[in-house]
C-alpha cells in the first residue's frame, strides 16, 4: 500500500515550515502540499527538486478548506492529515502502512503524536466508534484514512477551523462524529507517528470569541441534552487551569451552541445522511 502525507500551509511562511519538516524519504510514501498562497510566494528549492512531493497552490481560504482541498487530489491508498509544523521519522510513517495492510477493515484510524505538553491517549488500541475513552480527544493530524473506503470521502467542515470566522475550532471532532454516524470503521492505535513542537489550538490559553464558538458548537453536537451543564464545567475547568476566561468562555461558548443549532446544524445533518 501507499501512504500520501497531506500536509496543509498557508503563505511563503508556510511553505518555509514545509521545507524545514526534512520529509523522510521512503518508496511508498509520497507528500501532497495544499498550499494557499498569493502568486508572487516562492517554493523553497529543496521542494522543488524532490520527486515525491507534489505542490498543490490554490486560493481558498481557512484551514478545513485546505485539508479538503488536499483529499480531493490525493492519489495515495492511505491519505494522512498533516500540518507544516511536524517531524516525521521513517519508523512512524511505516508503522502507519503495517497497520492499514494488518487491518483490511480498517477504514479510519487515529494514531499518537509526541510533544513537550503530551496529551492523554488510551494504554490500548480500541474502537472509536462507540463513546470515546475519558479524557481521549482527537488532532486533525493523528488521522489517517483508507482513500478507497467510505473515510475516503469525509471531508472537514468548512464552518469550523482556523480561519473560519464562524467556528474557530472543532473541526476533528465533527469529522469523527460524521464518521461514527455514517458507521465508518474507526480505531486508535498507540502509535506514535510524529513529533509535533509548541501547543495546538486545543491546548492554547483562548483569547478568540471564534474558538470559544467552536467549543459551544462541537458541545452541542456531541452532548444535545446535556449541552448547557457542559458548558458550564468547561468554562470552570478552563479558568482554573488558566487556559480560558471563565465569564467570556459562558458568552462566546453558548452563542456558538445557539449558531450551530440554527444555521448549521440541518445542513449538517442532511451532509452526514449521504
Amino acid at each position: 500500500m501507499t501512504l500520501e502525507v497531506l500536509i496543509s500551509t498557508l503563505g511563503s511562511r508556510g511553505m518555509a515550515n514545509v521545507a524545514k519538516m526534512q520529509l523522510p524519504k521512503l518508496n511508498g510514501v509520497s507528500y501532497l502540499v495544499s498550499w494557499q498562497c498569493e502568486e508572487d510566494d516562492k517554493i523553497p528549492s529543496e521542494l522543488t527538486e524532490r520527486t515525491d512531493v507534489r505542490i498543490l497552490p490554490h486560493r481558498s481560504r481557512g484551514l478545513s478548506c485546505n485539508r479538503n482541498f488536499a483529499l480531493d487530489h490525493a492519489s495515495g491508498d492511505i491519505l494522512l492529515i498533516a500540518d507544516d509544523d511536524l517531524r516525521y521519522t521513517p519508523e512512524g510513517l511505516r508503522k502507519i502502512i503495517t497497520v492499514f495492510e494488518e487491518n483490511r477493515q480498517l477504514e479510519l484510524a487515529t494514531f499518537r503524536y509526541d510533544a513537550e505538553n503530551a496529551k492523554s491517549y488510551p494504554a490500548h488500541e480500541c474502537s472509536l466508534n462507540g463513546k470515546l475513552p475519558k479524557g481521549y480527544y482527537v488532532t486533525s493530524f493523528e488521522i489517517a484514512l483508507r482513500r478507497e473506503s467510505p473515510a475516503g470521502a469525509l471531508r472537514f467542515p468548512v464552518e469550523f477551523g482556523v480561519g473560519s470566522p464562524l467556528f474557530g475550532a472543532g473541526e476533528e471532532e465533527i469529522v469523527m462524529l460524521m464518521a461514527r454516524k455514517r458507521g465508518i470503521t474507526c480505531r486508535f492505535f498507540p502509535v506514535t507517528i510524529c513529533r509535533h513542537e509548541g501547543l495546538t489550538t486545543g491546548s492554547r490559553r483562548v483569547t478568540s470569541p471564534a474558538v470559544y464558538r467552536g467549543f459551544g458548537a462541537v458541545i452541542g453536537y456531541l452532548y444535545p441534552a446535556t449541552c448547557l451543564p457542559r458548558i458550564l464545567l468547561k468554562a470552570l475547568r478552563g479558568s482554573r487551569n488558566g487556559t480560558m476566561s471563565f465569564f467570556p468562555a459562558i458568552y462566546h461558548m453558548t452563542a456558538g451552541l445557539l449558531r450551530a443549532i440554527t444555521q448549521v446544524k440541518i445542513q449538517w445533518r442532511e451532509e452526514s445522511a449521504h
